[in-house]
């Protein structure tokens, strides 16, 4: 029988079995749009940097290797990257290193091309073969590397028009041959080049770029007279050739010389076209032409010193002989109006965008002498750019840009940067001041004249501009030991005190006294970036099993001594990791136990003739320190103690050790053989 709740009953089951029919329907009908709609979020658009990545990684015949590569997310985040072997800048892709992963097949970047920010690509160590790839359309890169594949065949002459921002090109080991390119010895930016391993023949060509620091052609088919602009190279970047003759090895007789047949009479069309009237007008086109080149720089040099800041930065890959002028950003604007002054009240949090100093003995300034200051990059470094900028009180600063500082919140930066203010010593750099903000940091250090130790081995010398004698490198390792020594007793709390130890980093004063920068950083570095980018983490022992000690310093030191003695750049720091291949100590170990020790040393490094114990017993130390095994390694105290005890030794005489060495190979066998530094004869 009915009741009168029956009715209300009948009337809400009806309207929840309507609900529930609608939720049924909109279930039905909407989730199918919103699987088209989360689809069309992730497509990639064609010609973005996604789109060109994806298609070449089609083109890679195992392209397994880079599964990450989903076109479900973007290949950057910033300055991160979510693509294995993907390289970001403020969301752009910038590079692509992918080393070592056993690659094959052939290599084809044409699909890199549209590519607007591309800057460096690394395929060294894998196994690609045939032709040279196409590089002349990606003309904004800056540095290329692939050696250690298999490479063959003819590089085309004008395989590099157009690349006016090559900087660096690393082709070695591979198998090319014909002639080396001539559009490579036409790149304005060259600074290095290394085609060793190969079979190129023919002639070298007049490499004339005025900043080129490192060439190598050694173990190729080369042959003719060495071109005078490359004369100031290490005799070993021509060793392994088949007859290469002239300066550094010996001069060219004249059977090696090629000379040019002489050019056939022109013909009377070419008598008429090299007239008199046509040198005239194309004399005066040309001196017009240059007048006018010569007031548009004049002009725009003016216009652009106005316009010098600190507040905009160029991209990376930047070298020191570029100028840049920069635009006041509203964020450092802001930042200007702040207080510039620092108070070191224990406890207080300096506020976010002030300039604090952490230096009480310097001449005050706030951001906006910064700011209005004119700027010279000096050169971009691992973690960024560094720039020299004097102000109008008369000091000559230097400023570094960083923007991987994030490892730390801002009270324990700060607090760091105050203890890091606290060091005093005659062979640490002081930081003067520091700005914060948490997209990126500023460090702020004095000026030194005379540039960092690796400008002085590395780059090209003359009779005006020599390289460091004996005395001065002495001095200098001596310097560096001390400082080092003080880091370790003043931070023990650190496992690497320094962490980031390399000849750019020590910079030289006016008497050539060297003062450590960039240390005690990994505390605030990000952990992605102190693994990819700090030297510590290129250690034996970060390789093989991870970890890092104390004694990973005392490497770092090692390398060091070894690159001052021998004026090579140690070539395991351009990749990541350890390669005992590529270091420079197993270099000089096997040029110890094949008994060529005096082929070791720098043959600019001059100096007294009995000198030759000081640098043999440095040698010593720098491959002790430089122990794959860190437990048998020096330790840093050990290390300091005995470097401060070198000597430069009494005069008996002049004449230069550089110039004398070869001729005293048994001295240096018999010194270099002693039992206790067998272990360098075994590596």
């Amino acid at each position: 029988m009915l009741t009168r709740e029956n009715p209300v009953r009948l009337a809400s089951n009806t309207a929840l079995t309507k609900k529930l029919a609608l939720i049924t329907f909109l279930t039905i009908v909407l989730c199918p749009v919103t699987t088209v709609l989360s689809q069309q979020q992730v497509v990639v658009v064609p010609g973005s940097d996604a789109d060109c990545l994806l298609r070449f990684k089609g083109t890679l015949a195992n392209a397994s290797v880079v599964s990450s590569w989903d076109p479900s997310t973007a290949p950057c985040n910033r300055n991160s990257a979510n693509w294995f072997g993907v390289l970001c800048f403020t969301g752009y892709v910038w590079g692509i290193q992918l080393e070592g992963m056993g690659l094959n097949g052939k290599l084809d970047l044409e699909p890199l091309v549209p590519i607007k920010n591309l800057r460096t690509l690394s395929f060294m160590n894998n196994d690609f073969h045939g032709a040279m790839p196409s590089v002349k359309h990606l003309v904004s890169l800056k540095s290329l590397y692939l050696s250690n594949n298999r490479f063959n065949g003819e590089i085309p002459a004008d395989a590099f028009d157009g690349m006016r921002h090559l900087k660096k090109l690393l082709l070695a080991n591979n198998a090319f041959r014909g002639k080396i390119p001539s559009s490579l010895a036409s790149l304005p930016m060259l600074l290095e080049v290394r085609l060793n391993g190969n079979q190129f023949q023919g002639e070298i060509p007049d490499f004339k770029q005025k900043d080129l620091k490192l060439a190598s052609f050694e173990n190729n088919d080369l042959e003719g007279p060495i071109p005078e602009s490359l004369r100031n190279m290490d005799s070993g970047s021509f060793a392994g050739n088949k007859d290469l003759c002239d300066p550094p090895l010996s001069t060219c007789s004249d059977d090696q010389r090629s000379f040019p047949d002489s050019p056939p009479p022109p013909s009377p069309t070419e008598k008429n076209y090299y007239s008199q009237p046509f040198y005239t007008a194309a004399i005066g086109l040309i001196v017009i032409g240059i007048v006018l080149v010569i007031i548009s720089l004049f002009v725009c040099v003016l216009h652009t010193r106005r316009r010098k800041c600190l507040s905009a930065y160029p991209s990376a890959g930047m070298d020191r002989t570029e100028k840049y002028s920069y635009e006041q950003s509203q964020d450092m604007e802001k930042a200007a109006e702040s207080v510039t002054s620092y108070t070191s009240r224990k406890g207080s949090v300096p506020d976010q965008g002030k300039l604090m100093f952490v230096q009480d003995d310097i001449q005050r300034f706030d951001l906006q002498d910064l700011l209005r200051a004119s700027a010279e990059v000096l050169g971009s470094g691992s973690f960024g750019a560094s720039y020299k900028a004097g102000i109008n009180s008369g000091q000559t600063l230097v400023v570094k840009r960083y923007k991987h500082m994030n490892n730390v919140g801002r009270e324990e930066f700060h607090e760091h940067m105050r203890r890091l203010g606290r060091l005093s010593h005659p062979n640490l750099l002081p930081l003067v001041a520091y700005y914060y903000r948490r997209e990126e940091k500023l460090l702020i250090a004095e000026f030194m004249p005379n540039r960092s130790l690796a400008s002085h081995l590395h780059a090209n010398h003359s009779v005006d501009q020599p390289g460091l004698d004996w005395p001065t490198r002495l001095k200098i390792i001596q310097g560096v030991a001390k400082g080092l020594g003080y880091l370790f007793n003043e931070l023990p709390t650190l496992t690497i005190p320094h962490g980031h130890l390399k000849s750019s980093n020590v910079v030289l004063d006016e008497s050539f006294e060297p003062l450590i920068t960039d240390y005690a950083l990994r505390p605030v570095m990000s952990s992605e970036q102190s693994h990819n980018l700090m030297i510590a983490y290129k250690s034996p022992e970060y390789s093989s099993k991870g970890h890092l000690t104390k004694k990973t310093d005392v490497w770092c030191l090692g390398v060091l001594i070894l690159e001052l003695l021998t004026g090579r750049f140690p070539e395991n720091y351009l990749r990541q990791g350890y390669d005992a291949n590529m270091s420079l100590v197993t270099w000089v170990s096997n040029m110890v136990k094949e008994k060529k020790t005096s082929d070791v040393f720098d043959k600019e490094m001059t100096g007294k003739k009995n000198c030759k114990a000081e640098m043999l017993s440095l040698l010593k130390i720098g491959l002790s320190c430089c122990e794959e095994d860190e437990e048998r390694r020096m330790e840093m105290s050990d290390a300091v103690e005995k470097i401060e005890r070198l000597k430069e030794g009494q005069e008996f005489g002049s004449g230069d050790f550089g110039s004398n060495m070869q001729h005293n190979n048994v001295f240096a066998s018999r010194l270099i053989d002693d039992d206790d530094f067998g272990f360098a004869m075994n590596r």
